[in-house]
């Protein structure tokens, strides 16, 4: 089988191109007009770096079984308008997922927070408990070599499932494609404004994902959530309802705050589906550390710690830092978060944002308006991100080297710093940055 994979650069794509790479008789080429680290690394060591970058539609050739789409590829990519007229088979990335698993059992977790580290959750115990699974995650989990895992043996497959847009060619939510067996929705807070200009919009994606189960599908919801409780009593008659909340055991874990407490529920229940007692599947969690950039501790002395988070979205960013409050309620919080995405940037949204920092002693927020021009989204001001978030701790950057010379002017002792972020807030090595601000 010859695969070929249109934006080979991106986080996911790259992976799954890893993953197919790996399989006995599969052979994978990509293109993409940009590629960074990690993917760039990654990509290089397994050959499979393209030799140049941009589309080449001459390479699309009628010898190609199949071309994976990424969504950072537009409609008229001239390799995609290439493959078109060949009549080869496109994928999206979860619909080929999908296509690999269909006769697997699948597990997936859905929601608008918690996905990866609940995911991760279940991974962890499985791997730790010798059952074999094939997976789809979107961050790094120590003890896994990559985010994407695709074999001939596992009978089980784990997905992070998405909400937002399959691709260019499919405008339908990616976890749409995955037709569980058993599902877990952590909660809904409104996100992707761009693709879902309305909340019951938004809330009637998951109410079609839902509805996308297998026959007698085990439905996983979070039962503090009342839009959630309301799609499970209103879902299919087949589908096993399972509520969760928080747990509260005695098991002592490396993981911190009432929003992995819940996490914690949801994976012990989506584990329990196929067989895994209770027990073995708290003894195990016990170790679990955590995915990559998901309160991920980065620095420590004997007074102060660090963390970095890919928080972004109003839900996230109160969870994040009322787990840092709770866990250190005694220190000074400095909360520092970057507006990245399309919906964070979007001036219609940000008054969602409202309170979100309130629990946090000193409060930043950064944004680059170079970004919000190059999405071509209305310009904000920093008295408009600051009027939304609406606490007087919130203080606006929009330049990144003055950030940084505030966040220097502190003396940490006594303090929990917290990074949150899904870019760099334009190039800070956040992880050497916080070591160097917690050790003087």
């Amino acid at each position: 089988m010859r695969i070929h994979f249109i934006a080979i650069g991106g986080a996911a794509m790259h992976n799954l191109a890893l993953a197919v790479a790996s399989k006995q008789g599969y052979q994978v080429t990509g293109s993409d007009d940009e590629i960074f680290d990690p993917a760039l690394t990654h990509l290089r060591e397994a050959g499979l770096l393209p030799e140049e970058t941009g589309w080449h539609p001459e390479r699309i050739t009628p010898d190609i079984d199949a071309v994976i789409l990424g969504m950072h590829a537009r409609e008229d990519n001239p390799e995609l308008v290439r493959a078109r007229e060949l009549g080869i088979k496109i994928y999206s990335f979860p619909e080929y997922l999908y296509e690999q698993t269909k006769d697997k059992v699948r597990i997936v977790v859905g929601g608008s927070h918690g996905k990866t580290t609940t995911t991760s959750m279940i991974l962890y115990v499985l791997q730790r408990l010798g059952i074999e699974a094939d997976y789809m995650v979107g961050a790094q989990i120590e003890g896994f070599e990559r985010m994407v895992r695709l074999s001939d043996t596992a009978r089980y497959a784990v997905f992070e499932g998405d909400e937002y847009l399959t691709s260019p060619l499919d405008l339908h939510s990616k976890f749409l494609w995955y037709h569980p067996h058993v599902a877990i929705l952590t909660g809904i807070a409104w996100d992707h404004i761009n693709v879902f200009p309305t909340f019951p919009l938004y809330v009637d994606t998951f109410r079609k994902f839902v509805d996308s189960f297998e026959p007698n599908g085990k439905f996983i919801y979070f039962d503090g959530d009342e839009n959630l409780c309301e799609i499970a009593s209103q879902a299919r008659q087949d589908i096993v309802r399972l509520p969760y909340n928080a747990y509260q055991g005695e098991v002592e874990m490396q993981v911190f705050g009432k929003h992995n407490m819940q996490n914690l529920q949801a994976a012990c229940l989506a584990c329990e589906q196929i067989g895994v007692k209770r027990e073995d599947f708290y003894r195990e969690i016990a170790s679990f550390t955590g995915a990559s950039n998901r309160l991920e501790k980065i620095a420590e002395t004997d007074t102060a710690v660090a963390y970095k988070d890919f928080a972004h979205s109003p839900s996230k960013l109160r969870a994040t830092i009322n787990a840092v409050r709770e866990r250190y309620p005694n220190k000074r919080l400095i909360a520092c978060m970057e507006l990245h995405t399309f919906s964070s940037l979007m001036a219609d949204f940000l008054p969602q944002y409202k309170g979100c920092m309130q629990e946090a002693d000193v409060a930043f927020v950064y944004f680059n308006p170079k970004v919000i021009e190059h999405k071509r989204l209305a310009p904000i001001t920093a008295n408009e991100v600051k009027e939304a978030f609406g606490t007087k701790n919130v203080e606006v950057f929009t330049d990144s080297q003055t950030l940084q010379d505030r966040l220097r002017g502190f003396e940490y002792h006594n303090t929990a710093l917290l990074m949150m972020t899904s870019g760099t807030f334009d190039g800070i090595q956040i992880n050497s940055f916080a070591k160097q601000l917690l050790h003087g």
